[in-house]
């Protein structure tokens, strides 16, 4: 059976978007297939219109052609934004996890930065290329060091349809 990883709350949700998937198997995920929000170009391409939660190296914006069956089979470009992601662990003291995520909610706002949540414990966040996110990596860097959570880029592997 597959698992579908889905956006809720796409930052980039318009009247004209289109939804694609990408088989996330490439990426050691085997069943689980992420439904990714795009907005049609006038070229035949798409650009990515959601915060990729699973899929790696690809980013909002980033121009990208679908197969015939709807999947996304290449990135014609980067669009130069990364994506962020983080895991946080549960925690016996849910007081302190809710504290956390108010902390990463507050610093996302206040950067100015676009993000998506998937639950309440992953988030992935937009870094264009000007954002200066140094007060969120600091307060993700201390959830990590306390082994609290897991942090990630989307682009520490290449996007691939290949298993």
């Amino acid at each position: 059976m597959t698992k579908f990883i889905v956006h809720d709350e796409p930052v980039g949700r318009a009247q004209s978007n289109y939804i694609a998937q990408a088989g996330l198997t490439p990426f050691g995920l085997d069943g689980q297939v992420e439904q990714l929000w795009l907005k049609p170009l006038n070229d035949g391409t798409f650009s990515i219109a959601c915060i990729p939660f699973q899929t790696y190296g690809l980013a909002l914006g980033d121009p990208v052609h679908l197969s015939a069956n709807d999947q996304v089979s290449e990135v014609v470009g980067p669009s130069s934004h990364r994506v962020l992601r983080m895991l946080l662990m549960p925690v016996p003291a849910s007081k302190q996890l809710t504290e956390t995520i108010d902390r990463i909610r507050t610093e996302i706002a206040a950067a100015g930065l676009l993000s998506e949540w998937n639950g309440d414990r992953h988030v992935a966040v937009d870094i264009p290329p000007e954002a200066k996110p140094s007060t969120l990596f600091d307060i993700m860097r201390r959830e990590v060091s306390q082994g609290r959570a897991f942090w990630e880029w989307a682009d520490a592997m290449p996007f691939s349809t290949q298993h």
